[in-house]
């Protein structure tokens, strides 16, 4: 008996560890969040002569988010920019969390090392985060530059807001 008990309890052991829940995502109110996001990719500089340079930003990594508002804990993060010396930093995102479902944004800054504040807008989104809006900003930091233009870096003071409007009345699902 006592054997058996504690076969039980070994197997309960080695079982699955237990998942936190999910956080929900409200359909009302202004949820408030913070974050990282590290991510990886390329750079392609396209020389302008006097009138300095353009780059094209491709950039791939993972967001992880905290604070109880949060949209979600983790995403896959992608965004696209085009950085130059007169138009600044403009760019697009998406963050694709483990169902599948995707935050669509984007994103301005001024695109220099000194000044280099960066503010988004949520545009919206697909599953759960379908009419999502909000802003968010944070400071990017180069960790590696390799001259043949592999790009590494992260985000630092990522922070930002957002809701989820419902849909409207009669409005199609």
């Amino acid at each position: 008996m006592r054997f058996a008990a504690l076969f039980a309890l070994a197997v309960a052991a080695c079982g699955p560890a237990p998942q936190p829940p999910a956080t929900a995502v409200q359909p009302s109110g202004w949820h408030e969040f913070e974050g990282s996001w590290n991510a990886a990719g390329s750079r392609r500089t396209l020389s302008l002569g006097e009138f300095g340079n353009s780059a094209l930003l491709d950039l791939r990594g993972s967001m992880l988010l905290a604070g109880p508002g949060r949209p979600g804990a983790g995403f896959r993060a992608e965004a696209i920019a085009l950085v130059d010396r007169k138009a600044g930093l403009v760019g697009r995102s998406v963050w694709t969390d483990e169902r599948g479902d995707q935050v669509f944004s984007e994103f301005t800054g001024e695109g220099t090392s000194a000044r280099n504040r960066i503010t988004g807008t949520i545009l919206g989104g697909t599953g759960r985060f379908a009419g999502a809006m909000g802003t968010y900003e944070f400071s990017w930091q180069y960790v590696l530059e390799a001259e043949d233009g592999s790009i590494q870096g992260r985000a630092t003071g990522l922070k930002g807001r957002f809701r989820i409007d419902p849909p409207a009345k009669g409005a199609p699902k």
